[in-house]
């Protein structure tokens, strides 16, 4: 894929909004509804967060968003591929630039949160492939068996 590029973006723009709508179906649809911890567009403006995109001549190919939780950790949060762009090393890229991006800002951590179940294997890989190891909760989070917990230590 020829001209990517990855830029700080709003969440708010009509292409990201819809992308982020399949995402909160797509976990809906595989977690228990209290189980979902994926934001909303609204959630994903907050001040504590950088939210950026992936596309090509214009058209998006991924987002992910980096929250901040303390001035060492961060939150990798709505991580998602076009369907269009799957297996075609967009995730890889996106997250690279966040493990950048957070040993940039001086973050000694980078944890998230994922499902248990079949449909987040390929994120599971992905995410191991980067070094994240599993993990206890942190933050706000609660031992729960539909949720995996990674860090990474930069």
């Amino acid at each position: 894929m020829l001209n990517q590029t990855i830029s700080v973006d709003d969440p708010m723009a009509p292409d990201i909004v819809g992308m982020l709508e399949s995402h909160l179906i797509d976990m809906r649809a595989t977690s228990p509804p209290e189980c979902v911890h994926a934001l909303d567009v609204n959630a994903l403006k907050a001040p504590n967060i950088l939210f950026f995109s992936m596309r090509q001549e214009g058209h998006l190919l991924g987002v992910v968003a980096l929250k901040e939780l303390s001035a060492v950790h961060a939150e990798i949060k709505s991580m998602r591929t076009s369907a269009a762009a799957r297996r075609k090393g967009v995730a890889s890229a996106l997250l690279s630039h966040l493990i950048n991006i957070s040993k940039k800002r001086g973050y000694r951590t980078v944890s998230l949160e994922t499902g248990t179940q079949a449909f987040f294997a390929p994120a599971h890989e992905l995410y191991r492939k980067f070094g994240f190891t599993e993990c206890g909760p942190f933050a706000d989070y609660q031992l729960d068996p539909h949720s995996i917990f990674m860090q990474k230590h930069l």
